[in-house]
Formats: structure tokens, C-alpha cells, sequence
């Protein structure tokens, strides 16, 4: 049985990914700030402070291949420094441990190391990188200092990760399709490629168990990008409640968006980011939930009484 470290372990992919791993047939390591709240049949140790010095080998003992997915991944209140510490450095300081210990360390990067918030046309991993924050940059650091090293790795690009309990951008479309009123943004017309958390599981899976080739690195996302109008549309489904949107022109609707929080989230609305799954799809990994049933689970899980206090904390 391969011995698997999952950093990141208590976070928004790592929560889903450990069990998921377990199901496969691992046995994992889960390093997090919180290792007590590990599941049955996991190994659950402390995730070193990957903004200070980290020494990786102790975590490394024993271990076949590593699933990199601890990070700072949303970019309100956090420096450049911090984000390049954590995001990069300490990815750095991973793969140098990880020369001649184990046999593959697949990194959790993101989208956004390879565009930034919105992108015309279709993203592809053979693209020149251009990131446009400082998580960008620091996540596509953390990738070339994975490359100069001599470790067998594989890169994951996703795209935005729909999953219960969601954070960032979801959490405020969410709450967005939570508002008891009509919404305009029947008109809005931007694209956004999503994936399934599990689906991400499944992805990293896949590459775990020589789906992919080594030292390459992509993008997962489903192959049919859904417009933002449905995306809230798929969410209140899943919340039991029609989708009750409608069209006004687009300035009123910037207009609109701009009102309390949903201004967080306008800019988000009026542009595409579209990437194409298609070099990992052809490595035979293949997603099984489309975007509007991954949201409307969302939906659903919101009305569940956990979600509801977590919500509320």
C-alpha cells in the first residue's frame, strides 16, 4: 500500500481529497494546523509554519508520493512577501527535501498562475504564463522552483473549485443566490470553467497513479464552461427556489452589483476565464459532474444545519 503526505489536510480541497484517497486504496499522512480533526485510518501530523523556515524531511519518513496542497489561497489582507513565502519558497524547500525520497510530488497550483482574473479566448497550459496578483506569481514561482529541481512532479492548474462549504468567489455567488429577490443578471453573459471538488479528487488521483506524465503540468476544469447567469441559477436550484432572474442592460447591472458585497463579486461577472482539460483528458482522466449539478449541490448543502452554523460563525 503506497504511503501518501497530503499537506493542506484540513483546507477546502484537502478535507474532500483525504477521504477520497482512502477510498483508493492510500494510506495518508495528513499534515494540517489542525491534525486532530484527521479521519479514521488517516496518520494525522502537524503542518510545519510554511511562512517561516520549513523542514520538510521528518514529514517525508516513509512517504511514497506527496500531494502539495497547502497554500494561502485567497489573496485579501496577505503581502506579497507572505504569499511568495508560502506559495513559493516553501514549495521550493518541498521539492529539495523530496530528491530521492519519494516517487512523485504532485503540486496544487491554480488558474491563476497562468492568467489572471478574467482571459480572452481559451487557456492552455502550452500559453505564456501571465499571472496578475501576487498569488499568481507566487504559485507559478513555486512551479518553475519545482522544475529546477530533480523530483519527479506534476503540476495541477485548476480552475475554480466548486464544493460545499465553498470560499472566495463561490461563497459570494452563493450568497448572492441566497438574496429572497429577483436578480438582473439574466443578460451577463461571461464564462467561467469550474470543477467539481471530487472531480479534483479524481484528477489528482489519476496522476498519483501514472495517469499522467511527469514533469508536466495541467489545467483541470470541465470541458463545458458555464455562464455566470446559469451558475446562480444552478445554486438556487440546489436552495429549492427558481431561478428567478431577469435582463437589464449591462451598465445597470454594474450598477446594481455595486451595492455592498456584491461589489466584491462584479468583476467577476462581466469577464470570461475559459480553460481547456484537454491535455489531462488525454491521459484518460475524465470529470463526471457538470458545472450546474456541482453548484446545485452547493445549494443544497447550504441547507443543511452545519453549513447554516458555519455560515453563521
Amino acid at each position: 500500500m503506497k504511503r501518501i503526505l497530503v499537506t493542506g489536510a484540513s483546507g477546502f480541497i484537502g478535507r474532500a481529497l483525504v477521504p477520497y484517497l482512502t477510498k483508493c486504496g492510500y494510506a495518508v499522512r495528513a499534515a494540517s494546523r489542525r491534525p486532530q480533526r484527521a479521519g479514521e485510518g488517516v496518520e494525522p501530523v502537524r503542518s510545519p509554519d510554511l511562512a517561516g523556515s520549513v523542514h520538510w524531511t521528518p514529514l517525508l519518513e516513509g512517504i511514497d508520493a506527496v500531494v502539495h496542497a497547502a497554500a494561502i489561497a485567497h489573496t485579501t489582507g496577505i503581502d506579497e512577501a507572505t504569499q511568495d513565502m508560502v506559495n513559493h519558497r516553501a514549495v521550493a524547500a518541498l521539492a529539495e527535501a523530496a530528491q530521492g525520497r519519494v516517487e512523485r510530488l504532485i503540486f496544487l497550483s491554480s488558474i491563476r498562475a497562468q492568467s489572471g482574473g478574467s482571459a480572452a479566448g481559451v487557456l492552455t497550459e502550452g500559453q505564456e504564463p501571465r499571472p496578475t496578483n501576487a498569488y499568481g506569481r507566487a504559485k507559478l514561482a513555486g512551479e518553475r522552483a519545482l522544475a529546477r529541481k530533480d523530483v519527479p512532479f506534476v503540476v495541477l492548474r485548476p480552475v475554480l473549485v466548486a464544493g460545499s462549504s465553498p470560499s472566495g468567489n463561490l461563497a459570494h455567488l452563493l450568497r448572492l443566490a441566497r438574496l429572497p429577490v429577483p436578480l438582473p443578471v439574466a443578460g451577463v453573459a461571461a464564462r467561467r470553467s469550474l470543477i467539481d471538488r471530487d472531480d479534483l479528487c479524481a484528477a489528482i488521483a489519476h496522476v498519483l497513479d501514472e495517469g499522467a506524465h511527469l514533469r508536466e503540468t495541467y489545467i483541470v476544469a470541465h470541458p463545458e464552461p458555464i455562464e455566470i447567469a446559469e451558475m446562480i441559477a444552478a445554486l438556487r436550484r440546489g436552495l429549492g427556489r427558481a431561478p428567478g432572474l431577469f435582463a437589464i442592460p449591462s451598465f445597470l447591472t454594474r450598477g446594481a452589483l455595486s451595492l455592498s458585497f456584491l461589489g466584491e463579486v462584479r468583476e467577476k461577472l462581466f469577464g470570461d476565464l475559459v480553460a481547456s482539460p484537454d491535455k489531462l483528458m488525454k491521459t484518460g482522466w475524465t470529470p463526471k459532474l457538470s458545472p450546474e449539478a456541482a453548484l446545485a449541490h452547493i445549494g443544497a448543502a447550504a441547507l443543511e444545519p452545519t453549513e447554516l452554523s458555519d455560515l453563521a460563525s
